[in-house]
């Protein structure tokens, strides 16, 4: 039977997500920014807690973990080169391992550059992938302990993913990088095809996230630095793609 996922805001504008194997009946939280949303959710769906999946160490991604933990006796599974900064942890993994959640398959894909050791989880055979922080819808991370260069890495890694992959990510921030977006690429068409859904989803105040891989090549800035459009509308035609990318990053942390 194939994964089932349930999406809800923690925090001011994070998000938890649950992800179900209706086989077995187990459930990971991935990241667990605070324990009473992740209960409500578990409480909303009726399954029961069995992991914790962390992709990086900051609190807004851990704080709930002690308490779901003390509660659920549930696994907690973390990067291996940032376990001294997280607590509970029963499992530590790299790039390649594997993490099963019942009968569902994940791997570990290490995308550094929000935090030196973050990483991704992704469900091949269920086209899901989990980026904590290191991609947003039409955005990106902040580069806070790695190199843009790390962060751009990363980002290729992610990117070439099966284009049909559903991608989860950590914040709800997509109309402020549609707004950022827009200033690169004024005429992308799928950019401001999604500009337009993204008001909507916004006023209905619905999530504007799972998205896929296929969507965000199509217009997220942050993928598209290769590109000469995208070089060119910086006056960067002929850079090599990190700086090009770590530029477009400089302007985001400004804008």
């Amino acid at each position: 039977m194939p994964a089932e996922t349930h999406l809800f805001l923690c925090l001011k504008d994070n998000y938890g997500v649950l992800l179900h194997d209706p086989t077995t009946g187990a459930t990971a939280a991935i990241d667990a920014p605070e324990a009473a949303p992740v209960d409500k959710a578990l409480a909303d769906t009726g399954w029961r807690l069995t992991d914790i999946l962390v992709t990086h160490h900051h609190r807004d991604h851990t704080a709930g973990i002690p308490a779901l933990k003390q509660k659920y006796g549930c696994r907690v599974v973390a990067p291996r080169n940032e376990a001294s900064k997280i607590q509970n942890i029963d499992v530590t993994v790299r790039e390649g391992d594997i993490v099963q959640v019942g009968s569902l398959v994940g791997r570990v894909l290490e995308t550094p550059g929000h935090t030196a050791g973050h990483i991704s989880y992704w469900f091949k055979q269920d086209k899901l992938a989990f980026v904590g922080d290191t991609l947003f819808s039409v955005g990106c991370g902040r580069v806070i302990e790695g190199t843009m260069e790390m962060m751009w890495a990363s980002l290729l890694k992610i990117r070439n993913l099966p284009a049909d992959t559903e991608v989860f990510c950590g914040h709800e921030y997509t109309a402020a990088n549609v707004n950022f977006a827009l200033t690169i690429e004024p005429k992308n068409l799928a950019l401001r095809t999604r500009a337009e859904e993204v008001v909507r989803l916004v006023e209905q105040k619905k999530p504007t996230i799972p998205t896929t891989i296929q969507q965000e090549k199509s217009y997220n800035p942050f993928l598209r630095a290769d590109l000469h459009s995208v070089a060119g509308a910086i006056g960067m035609e002929g850079v090599p793609p990190a700086q090009v990318f770590g530029a477009i990053r400089s302007r985001k942390d400004k804008f």
